[in-house]
């Protein structure tokens, strides 16, 4: 149940006479996930901005934040290493392309390694 003290999310906006007006706080619902088969992966490597570093981007997920989060989860347990997941983008560090190709087709999906 969301709390009473909504007014913290209006504040800056300009009182209205209309008695229709109806405030909109601008948030849209997450979509649905669609099932494995049906997203389109793309698996890549990236070293801008990060010291030289190499970390493995997989784009193009659709979805809820939390499924996003779930399969970051699993790809960096199979992995053994760290990175993050957010903003529809999965980071691995290092170079394991082949490797998180391979795991995301045995999970079903459509991946395709990039670059």
């Amino acid at each position: 149940m969301k709390p009473d003290n909504d007014w913290k999310q209006r504040l800056g906006v300009v009182y209205s006479t209309n008695p229709d007006f109806c405030f909109d706080t601008g948030e849209t619902e997450e979509t649905a996930t669609p099932e494995p088969s049906r997203q389109k992966l793309t698996v890549t490597i990236d070293r801008r901005n990060r010291g030289g570093k190499q970390v493995t981007l997989v784009s193009g997920f659709v979805g809820t934040a939390e499924d996003l989060a779930d399969l970051g989860r699993k790809l960096k347990v199979k992995c053994g290493v760290g990175g993050s997941a957010k903003d529809g983008l999965i980071t691995i560090q290092g170079d394991f392309r082949d490797k998180v190709t391979a795991l995301l087709k045995e999970m079903g999906y459509n991946a395709k390694r990039g670059n």
